[in-house]
Formats: structure tokens, sequence, C-alpha cells
């Protein structure tokens, strides 16, 4: 991943973010949330830690190590995505997708208060700005919701999973910072992600019956291999270059992609606030990825 061009990176994550949330909702009809996140994530991160044993990379690790992987993977891979996927039932794709677009920012004011890592004045504003962008965008989906329908729960659900997700993203960062190999440290915080997946279904009593329906089949393939291999690869090397908030800035280009999936697969139909708010999510993207001018 360190010869991709940050660009490039960029663009894997949000081509392939953009079209998960649809691909979700394929998911969350014919099983347990639960049960679906651990299958995703079970199967993501046996596939890196195979990628890994056929580069000979080291996938022993002690009781701390794994500990550390098990922080990392309860909170980025496991819990909150169990809150994506019951947001899902609730609310359609796009509003989690909005919600998700603050990720920028509560990620980057918590690894202020962890890591003391430092916050312009004109990433907070961008960040602001393209936060009202995404929300001006389905603003009009969000007034059409009917009260009682479940909206309020779902809206609570995308809560949970953004500040669940901040964890882990914070966890994965300075899992990075100890040192901890890329691959396996990815792989492991999978499994752990899954496994609490797994312990969480079995506590609430979810019946685990598989699926014979082909589109469920094929949806889980896409979301564990591009879903979650391939992107979290991009944007955990992301996080390592350019910091757990810049790299954030992904969770607000996203909606926009998924807005254009919405459009062609979800009946869709843009209004003008629609177009106002792709504009001012572009414009926070810039304010919030240019580089600083040097010191005079």
């Amino acid at each position: 991943m360190n010869r991709l061009a940050t660009w490039q990176l960029f663009a894997l994550c949000v081509l392939v973010w953009g079209t998960t949330w649809y691909a979700i909702t394929w998911q969350i009809a014919e099983l347990a949330p639960e049960f679906g996140v651990a299958l995703r994530f079970a199967l993501a991160g046996a596939t890196i830690l195979a990628f890994a044993a056929w580069r000979g990379e080291r996938l022993r690790f002690g009781a701390r190590e794994h500990a550390r992987f098990a922080l990392q993977g309860a909170f980025m891979y496991g819990v909150s995505y169990v809150c994506v996927y019951h947001a899902e039932q609730h609310v359609v794709s796009g509003l989690v997708a909005v919600g998700y677009s603050a990720s920028p920012l509560i990620v980057s004011l918590g690894a202020r208060a962890a890591f003391d890592s430092p916050l312009s004045a004109r990433f907070l504003a961008g960040g602001l700005i393209g936060l009202l962008g995404v929300t001006l965008i389905f603003w009009p989906e969000i007034a059409r919701a009917p009260a009682g329908g479940g909206t309020a729960l779902g809206a609570l659900f995308t809560i949970g999973a953004v500040l669940l997700s901040a964890v882990g993203s914070l966890s994965a960062s300075r899992n990075r910072h100890h040192g901890l190999p890329f691959w396996p440290a990815l792989g492991l915080g999978m499994l752990w992600g899954a496994l609490a997946s797994t312990l969480l279904a079995l506590a609430l009593g979810r019946a685990f019956v598989l699926p014979g329906n082909a589109a469920w089949w094929l949806s889980l393939l896409y979301l564990a291999l591009a879903g979650s291999v391939l992107t979290f690869a991009c944007y955990l090397t992301l996080q390592d270059r350019l910091g757990p908030g810049p790299a954030g800035t992904i969770g607000v280009m996203t909606p926009l992609l998924a807005l254009l999936v919405s459009l062609l697969f979800e009946g869709y139909r843009p209004e003008p606030l629609t177009f106002a708010g792709a504009a001012l999510a572009l414009a926070g993207n810039v304010a919030m990825l240019r580089p600083a001018k040097p010191a005079a």
C-alpha cells in the first residue's frame, strides 16, 4: 500500500466505502446484524492473515499485544459495525453515511485529547463546512422521515457507530506508534472484532441460520474483501501517512458517492439543496487536505 500515492489511497477508500452502504442493505434482511458483521470480518481477517503468512511475517504475539489488537478490533471492526447494520434497519443508508461525515472532527478531537496531535483552525473550519454540506445533501430526506417510524433509533445507532469507530481508529493509531506490524495487526484486529460481534450475538440470543440467497453471499464477499481488506489497508496507510484526523476526511467524501448510488438504485431524487451541499462538502475537503504554507 505504501507504493500508492495519497490521492490513490483516498480514491479507493471513497469508491469502495461509498458503495458498501448500499451493499449492507442486502445483508440485514437475511441474518442478524451481529452474525453478519462477525462473518464479514472473520473472512476478511483470515484473508489478511493468510497474506501475512505468505509474506513470512510474524504471527505469534504476547498477551499484551493481543490486548491491543482486541481493543482496536472490538471497536473498529466489531461493535461499531453492528451499530451500522442496525441503523440501516431503521433509516436509509444515505442517512448513516451522513452520520459518518462527523468522523474527521471526532477523530481529530480525540487525537488532540489522547496524543496532543495538532489541530489547526483551518482543518476544524473545513470539517464543519464539509459536515454542513453533507447534511444539506440529505436534509430533505431527513425532513420527510416519519415520526415514530424508527428514525430516532436509527440516528442513535448511527451516532453510536461513529463514536465507537473513533475509539477504534485512535487505538489503531496507537498500535502503529508501538511498532506493531501492519498486516498482522489488521488481520488479528478483524478476527477480534468478529469474536466481539459473535459474543454480542450470543448474549442477545440471536438465531444463526446461513442464508441461501446468492445476493447475500455476493454482498458478503464484496463487503469482506473489497469493503474490509482493501479499504482498511488503504485507510490505515493513510492514517499513518497523514494522521488520524486528515485520514478521517474520507468520511466526508464517502456520502457524496452514496448519494449517487441512492440516485441509481434507491430512487433518490436530488433537490437544489443537494447541489449546494455537494459544493460545500468539496470545499471543506479542499480546506482540510491542502498542505499548510511553510513559515516565512
